[in-house]
């Protein structure tokens, strides 16, 4: 089995938001080695939190490596690796957010970091949560599949 995104996403809990949920619709991915998907609908009591606009975009997706890295070669004289290679998996969840009320949308990105604009914690709180409440409902939801293309390499 491979990272699917469902269409359905059960989010995490977050102080502020009433069981929330996402419905989600397949994107076009930014890169060739992904899957995406945009959040069209929110279900729950999530008090204003958007969904997704080209102006305040709000994305989920799933990376694998473009080229998958070997373990090196064997030193013929100490018997150990040379090298590890090593491939990486993303997810990553997008969501614009305000850095300051009356400002324009600033994206902030779930990573594996959490990159959050300065001043959207005060101005636009709801939209932080319901960003992380996402990757987290995703992170669950797909967490077999994780598991499965982390081993096999299948998206």
């Amino acid at each position: 089995m491979a990272i699917t995104i469902p269409g359905s996403i059960t989010g995490g809990a977050q102080t502020g938001l009433t069981t929330p949920g996402y419905t989600t619709t397949v994107d076009n991915p930014p890169d060739i080695n992904g899957k995406q998907s945009v959040i069209t609908a929110l279900t729950g009591t999530q008090t204003g939190v958007d969904v997704h606009s080209v102006a305040r975009p709000f994305t989920v997706a799933a990376f694998k490596p473009k080229a998958f890295a070997a373990v090196g070669r064997v030193n013929p004289v100490t018997g150990e690796l040379s090298s590890v290679g090593r491939n990486t998996y993303k997810l990553i969840t997008r969501k614009g957010v305000l850095p300051l009320a009356g400002q324009s949308s600033v994206v902030a990105i779930v990573r594996t970091e959490i990159e959050i604009p300065a001043g959207s914690d005060v101005a636009d709180p709801a939209n932080l949560r319901a960003m992380l409440s996402a990757h987290i409902g995703l992170l669950s939801a797909t967490s077999a599949g994780i598991g499965d293309t982390s081993v096999n390499g299948v998206l």
